[in-house]
């Protein structure tokens, strides 16, 4: 069995149902949100669970035979940053903790494609030193954290770490007003009947959720693993007029428009998943318009 943390984010509700898809039976803890979607009814275990309480975390173990943790559980971070950085510091000790007793195969940790900030290359490769910047957010600083200690954590022990460095992912279960990503605003207006304002020049990383999911499930599942740093993304980028005419293809009428200042894609970050491909064989089932239009769809019929 295999514990997905988080399991009803949009990565983790997405990462649990690839794990299903491919036959493994799933565990995961909800917290603050405990609706189920759709995809995930009747295939999941769910467990209400503050990830951050180490007992609660541990105790677990004693109800499932937990074979691999993925652990993307996580919190908003309020203005201070440092209540933030306590309870999601102890949730990591907690999962870190439980991989270590229950003696699971593989521990993968949600990392960021902030990480590597501050590098001039395109695309981002797992090879590159990642640099000493300041990170754009304090989630990214934290994710970013996160690969040292997981790796001194699990060292001399026979649980092999998967360091996920998640691209700018997005779809079905997003905060329908995250200011990470414009898609989930932009049609959550069109659908409330209002006009969108112009999209901001976004460019670069593209990642759609049941895609990202899939890509975990198989580096959770892969008998072997080479590396302990893996992107995860599509693997190509897309330009602002890319996503526009996507939006505009799946909502006519919508009259979505660009921002007049439009980022170059060639200057845009995107990670490169050579490795993930290499090591799981995993492709993108998803392109941009074609992961617009499935989205579309699902917020027809779905808030979030």
């Amino acid at each position: 069995m295999i514990l997905v943390t988080g399991g009803l984010g949009m990565i983790g509700a997405h990462t649990a149902a690839a794990l299903a898809d491919l036959g493994e039976e799933v565990v995961i803890t909800a917290h603050r949100r405990t609706d189920l979607p759709s995809f995930l009814e009747g295939r999941v275990v769910v467990e209400i669970v503050d990830v951050a309480d180490r007992e609660t975390f541990l105790a677990l173990g004693d109800r499932h035979d937990i074979g691999g943790i993925v652990h993307l559980a996580g919190s908003i971070p309020e203005p201070d940053p440092i209540p933030y950085y306590r309870r999601d510091s102890a949730a990591l000790f907690a999962a870190l903790e439980a991989a270590r007793t229950w003696g699971v195969d593989r521990f993968a940790v949600a990392g960021s494609i902030s990480s590597y900030e501050g590098r001039d290359e395109r695309p981002w490769t797992e090879e590159l030193p990642l640099p000493l910047a300041v990170p754009p957010h304090p989630i990214a600083a934290f994710k970013k954290a996160v690969e040292p200690l997981t790796l001194y954590a699990l060292a001399g022990t026979d649980v092999q770490p998967a360091l996920l460095r998640i691209g700018s992912t997005w779809g079905p279960l997003m905060d329908p007003e995250s200011p990470f990503n414009p898609v989930p605003a932009t049609v959550s207006a069109v659908l409330r009947g209002e006009r969108p304002g112009p999209l901001s020049s976004v460019a670069g990383d593209f990642g759609y959720a049941p895609d990202s999911g899939r890509a975990i499930a198989l580096l959770m599942t892969a008998p072997a693993l080479a590396h302990v740093a893996y992107n995860v993304s599509s693997g190509v980028p897309f330009t602002a007029r890319e996503l526009v005419d996507a939006l505009n293809a799946a909502l006519p009428g919508s009259g979505i428009v660009a921002a007049p200042v439009e980022g170059a894609v060639e200057g845009a970050p995107y990670l490169d998943i050579t490795r993930l491909r290499a090591e799981t064989g995993f492709e993108p089932a998803f392109d941009l318009p074609g992961a617009v239009a499935h989205y579309v769809e699902w917020r027809r019929e779905n808030p979030r």
